[in-house]
């Protein structure tokens, strides 16, 4: 029989006479005599058909499962939703995506809370149910584990859902014929797993290990494989021990295990979302950190990945030379990581690397550190006029490093977007979308649409982009997101008109828009709050409660 230290919380629900109307309950779900003296572990399976990120979630949970069931624990698989970034982009379904992160993440903490698990294994495989998760168990600060649902495969010639958006880009712009249009549209996606790139999926489960919160390699491993199978399992025996040891997700989550996670984004290249989830990931667990920490932390941690999408690589193409193991053994022995942080195998992150053996010889995917893609991070917080408090860019140096333009202002995703298919924005246009933040979206809407259309166009170089929306980490270009305060607050995005000048400066970290202090004054006087868009329902409440994106854009911080 587990001693009490183990069923802290089910035993609450299942012990004494008391609770016979639970017992009976349970027992209708499968439960044995046997199980209620077993430590109670929930799965939380982000499963659906609606995106083929979590189309065979269902199976890794029930491989989880087992895994405690083997174990010597009891499993409870539970669901909770998901939502696809890639099929609702550039639509109004779009604004559900950063809802459903708070919505999975209260979901989560519900049932647990309810049900009296005394851990948790969540398993997400989608750019919002995978901060969700962590929020979840941060809240709930049980011995816990999350486990990536893995990246999908290469499509046809190397293709992965980018590749269409910046088709439908080529497409407008005469160079990609219906036909052409219409394979790649059949062949990029071949079957179950994150997009492939070093997009926000990616890039989060990357962090998430970096974090300490995924058993090593959980991050870089192909969905429909033995290795995830095999990390599903050895995840359900994990948890158990956890729950034994009383080790927490707050004795993982600390500050520096937050600074690792940092770090290994830089080096890897990886999406903006990274700082707004990161953000929300740190107030869930009571952790102090600021946009300006990835300011310091980036001013010594250069990118290495040669990664999609501003780089040359997918995510399958690192897993075949290892992952991000030996990039995180290179970063601790250079004194860029803190090796001391605890981890959910019970050792620390150096114990964890001890062993890892570097990448083969002649790979080009991962640079050695003396020879960086970029000598610091491509993650570039801008303040100024336009962004008082701050501004997310993601410089990587291939589209120099200042753009000084003529603003061509867009109230919505959907105008910018056409205005780019039709050739309206030209040359050195200064594209702004606003009332797309969490407000007034609201839902924080992602652009690949737009930038997607502006690399397809081959216009990378040649107009910028700021909104105080944000970008799916598939976006590249001269592109700035996450502008606070945003224009449905009054923020001086809300203020810029057709044909002002704004630079964006990356080395200066600034962006400024260029009309003198009386005029900006006056714009400002003048302003008047927008009506909200929706009166009812979960977008209803999401604008009234969520905070602003520089610092997390989270719905409980009172």
């Amino acid at each position: 029989m587990a001693n009490d230290k183990t069923r802290k919380f089910s035993s609450v629900i299942v012990d004494g006479v008391a609770q016979a109307p639970s017992r009976a309950m349970l027992h209708a779900v499968g439960f044995e005599d046997v199980d209620f003296n077993k430590t109670q572990i929930g799965i939380a399976s982000t499963w659906s058909m609606v995106t083929p990120c979590n189309m065979h979630i269902n199976k890794l949970a029930e491989d989880a499962g087992e895994g405690v069931d083997g174990a010597g624990g009891k499993s409870v698989i539970f669901n909770t939703i998901t939502v696809s970034d890639g099929i609702s982009m550039g639509t109004p379904g779009m604004r559900y995506s950063l809802v459903s992160r708070e919505v999975i993440a209260d979901s989560i903490e519900t049932v647990t809370g309810a049900q009296g698990f005394d851990g948790l294994v969540t398993i997400g495989g989608c750019d919002k149910n995978m901060p969700g998760c962590m929020m979840a168990l941060a809240r709930l600060n049980r011995p816990g584990i999350f486990v990536y649902g893995g990246t999908i495969k290469p499509g046809a010639h190397r293709r992965d859902i980018v590749s269409v958006f910046e088709a439908v880009g080529g497409h407008a712009a005469g160079k990609v014929s219906d036909e052409e249009l219409h394979e790649v549209e059949q062949t990029a996606i071949p079957g179950p797993g994150s997009c492939g790139g070093m997009y926000t999926a990616n890039t989060m489960a990357s962090a998430i290990e970096a974090l300490g919160m995924s058993l090593p390699g959980s991050s870089a491993q192909e969905a429909v494989s033995d290795d995830k199978k095999n990390d599903c399992h050895r995840a359900g025996e994990a948890v158990l021990e956890l729950v034994k040891k009383d080790i927490k997700p707050r004795d993982i989550m600390t500050r520096e295990a937050f600074e690792n996670a940092i770090t290994v984004v830089i080096a890897l290249g990886g999406s903006t979302n990274a700082v707004l989830h990161l953000l929300a990931m740190a107030h869930t667990a009571d952790v102090k950190l600021e946009l300006d920490d990835f300011t310091r932390i980036g001013a010594r941690v250069p990118v290495l990945a040669d990664v999609k999408p501003s780089g040359k690589y997918l995510m399958s193409e690192l897993i075949a030379i290892g992952g991000i193991q030996p990039l995180m053994k290179t970063l601790l022995d250079a004194g860029l990581l803190h090796g001391d942080c605890m981890t959910v195998t019970g050792n620390t992150m150096a114990q964890n690397l001890a062993d890892v053996e570097p990448y083969p010889a002649g790979q080009d995917i991962v640079r050695p550190l003396d020879n960086p893609i970029k000598k610091d991070s491509h993650l570039v917080v801008l303040y100024g006029n336009l962004a008082p408090t701050g501004a997310v860019a993601k410089i990587s140096g291939k589209e120099g490093l200042s753009f000084t333009g003529n603003a061509r202002v867009f109230e919505s995703e959907e105008s910018a977007l056409a205005a780019i298919l039709d050739g309206t924005v030209v040359k050195g246009d200064v594209i702004v979308i606003r009332h797309e933040g969490p407000v007034g979206g609201p839902g924080m809407r992602e652009m690949l649409s737009p930038t997607g259309a502006i690399m397809g166009k081959g216009m990378g170089k040649d107009v910028a982009l700021i909104t105080d929306g944000r970008f799916s980490g598939g976006s590249h270009g001269f592109v700035v997101g996450h502008v606070t305060p945003e224009a449905a607050v009054g923020g001086p995005i809300a203020i810029v008109q057709d044909g002002d000048g704004i630079t964006i400066d990356a080395e200066k970290k600034e962006l400024s828009l260029n009309i003198s202090r009386e005029e900006m004054d006056m714009r400002l006087a003048a302003w008047a709050a927008p009506a909200p868009k929706e009166n009812r329902g979960i977008l209803a409440k999401y604008a009234r409660l969520v905070c602003s994106a520089s610092e997390g854009a989270v719905t409980d911080k009172f």
